[in-house]
């Protein structure tokens, strides 16, 4: 129907109301008299023009009506009112007489007919044309003003799959209530229950405000039940229009880890990157690549991709281009091993960088149980070689990304990154250039993680592979852990180890059940194995060692440590002689090295 097609079926209806109001109000008064009839012929053209006057000035007839709130209904009765007033006025102006009786009743009629009117439209449409046949049915979790709009969302959709049908909420003040005719069933802890009465499918979390603790506690009581569950989307995308209240999103892993995101600094880290030169080596692994990301939003003069892949390098420098097309960044690729002393020095030379992300290492700790000597070569000797190159090139700032794995190394790859921290605050205390170093825990989506894995397990029909019931990891998001790496780079004085507060380790075994669960399986469909700990592992990590713990943050959540014995000597006579040795040999130097070094002489700094 068009616009005028619409206008004119209002018009014509709401007149036929009106006249059928005012004949009813005469023979419900018993008008009889002639003058009357004159009158009433005279309120009559009166009342109808009013109306249709009003009507247009408060847009009455461009209200939507499946979406009428209060605010309509004060239209309606601004419109019934100042129309009857006026044929009260246009009345008493032509006959000098007036019939208050004849004006009440007709004003009590005429606001009845065309409230009424709409109000029957509306429960047509709802209750006729909405029919809730193969409709989903569904929990909304949260009564708050949020789930409100949900709800509303649901019950105006003409074609919507989705049938509200309960909310869920903890305050005890709304239970047994009815909001827009949908009960209030009970609390968090009782969304199982209310999925088994109700015949729920489909569950709703539409809470804003919840940390992502909050959100894990509800999502394992959903995860009891065989229902989808989604959330609403980002609130920053619901308020710059980018998604509608009604395009609901899966929850993700990244959503579960039980820990808000740390917020950096943006202002600090603009200062030291817009406009300088900057590197970033291993840049087409999954943290350097987000690292590039990230500084690329800084908009710096050049940014400089090393790697050893080509492919990952390629993969990143087109994507980069094609993300920030109109930005004056001059993106620079170089395909070089850090293992090659000579030609870290040359590409440090030949660009001169501000700053220096070097994220180049291996991480795969069953891999490298397997093979300790690679690495030494990439850990050590690579992360040797790019601070050696960035002191003779006057390198302001390097930033070498670390592990968790580090802290008390119980395997081959976590004894190289604690030693390789060891060879650059060594750096730092003989060097210009201020090398710092980040230690976080695990990364989400990170090549090598458990994520990729189990998502793959997932989808080739299970089981899930566990390595033990009770191991537990620190988790973060890659677009986190690389802002951290930047927001380093901004603290940085010299010597310092970084180090986030990640909150609450997560349990593996719930992160797998969690993925299960996400993925639209129960476990028990997919199923969970235990392969037991492999060589190297232990069941949990830990970021900070007991005499490195300090009360004081350098920065909101995160902390800092820093040695004051290196043993330099020692490191150096291990990368001296590992290639005469046999692997077992120098995994157990390794080992023996990064421990001793650990356990003596370590203080923390208060900055």
């Amino acid at each position: 129907m068009t616009y005028r097609q619409r206008i004119s079926l209002f018009i014509i209806i709401d007149s036929c109301l009106i006249l059928t109001v005012l004949f009813i109000s005469t023979q419900l008064i018993d008008v009889v008299a002639s003058p009357i009839y004159l009158s009433i012929m005279i309120s009559c053209l009166a009342i109808l023009s009013a109306h249709h006057l009003f009507s247009i000035k408060y847009k009455l007839y461009k209200k939507v009506w499946e979406y009428a709130s209060i605010r309509e209904l004060l239209i309606i009765l601004k419109v019934v009112t100042y129309s009857t007033l006026t044929a009260v006025i246009i009345h008493y102006f032509f006959t000098q007489a007036l019939s208050l009786k004849l004006f009440v009743v007709t004003w009590l009629l005429y606001l009845f007919s065309i409230g009424g009117s709409r109000l029957v439209w509306r429960i047509y449409r709802d209750t006729i044309l909405n029919k809730s046949e193969n409709r989903i049915r569904t929990l909304i979790v949260g009564a708050g003003s949020a789930g409100t709009m949900v709800a509303r969302q649901l019950l105006k959709q003409n074609e919507g799959h989705l049938l509200a049908v309960a909310f869920i909420d903890d305050d005890p003040k709304k239970h047994h209530l009815d909001i827009l005719g949908l009960p209030v069933v009970g609390g968090v802890s009782q969304i199982a229950t209310v999925v088994k009465k109700w015949e729920i499918e489909h569950i709703i979390i539409s809470i804003p405000s919840l940390t992502r603790k909050e959100l894990t506690i509800i999502f394992q009581e959903c995860a009891k039940t065989t229902a989808k569950t989604q959330i609403l989307p980002f609130l920053e995308d619901l308020i710059t229009g980018k998604v509608s209240v009604n395009q609901f999103r899966d929850v993700q892993v990244e959503d579960l880890l039980g820990r808000d995101p740390v917020e950096m600094d943006m202002e600090s880290i603009s200062e030291y990157i817009t406009g300088k030169v900057v590197m970033v080596t291993g840049a087409g692994g999954s943290i350097g690549s987000e690292i590039t990301r990230q500084v690329s939003r800084f908009t710096p003069s050049q940014l400089i991709l090393l790697g050893h892949g080509e492919n990952s390098i390629y993969s990143i420098e087109m994507e980069l281009k094609e993300i920030y097309p109109n930005r004056s960044i001059e993106v620079m690729t170089e395909i070089a091993d850090v293992q090659d002393a000579k030609k870290m020095l040359r590409v440090m030379e030949k660009y001169k960088p501000d700053v220096v992300y070097h994220a180049a290492a291996h991480k795969h700790v069953p891999l490298m149980e397997r093979n300790p000597e690679e690495a030494i070569k990439n850990n050590m000797i690579g992360t040797r070689n790019a601070a050696q190159a960035a002191d003779q090139a006057h390198v302001g700032i390097f930033v070498m990304v670390s592990t968790d794995k580090a802290v008390h190394p119980t395997s081959v790859m976590g004894a190289s990154k604690r030693l390789a921290e060891m060879i650059v605050q060594d750096m730092n205390k003989r060097s210009d250039t201020k090398f710092v170093t980040v230690r976080f825990g695990n990364v989400l989506g990170s090549r090598g993680s458990v994520i990729p894995l189990f998502k793959k397990q997932i989808k080739n029909g299970g089981p899930v592979t566990v390595t033990h019931p009770e191991m537990v990891r620190y988790f973060m998001t890659i677009p986190e852990a690389s802002r951290l790496v930047m927001q380093a780079g901004a603290l940085a004085n010299g010597g310092e180890v970084f180090v986030l507060d990640m909150g609450e380790p997560v349990k593996i075994i719930d992160l797998a059940r969690n993925l299960i669960k996400l993925s639209g399986y129960a476990v028990d469909d997919i199923g969970i194995s235990y392969t037991g700990i492999r060589p190297g592992e232990k069941l949990y990590e830990e970021l900070l060692q007991e005499n490195e713990v300090h009360n004081q943050q350098m920065y909101p959540n995160i902390y800092i440590g820093k040695t004051t014995n290196l043993y330099i000597d020692e490191i150096t006579k291990l990368i001296a002689s590992y290639d005469t040795l046999d692997a077992d040999t120098v995994r157990e130097q390794l080992l023996t090295l990064a421990n001793n070094l650990v356990t003596k002489e370590l203080a923390v700094v208060n900055i």
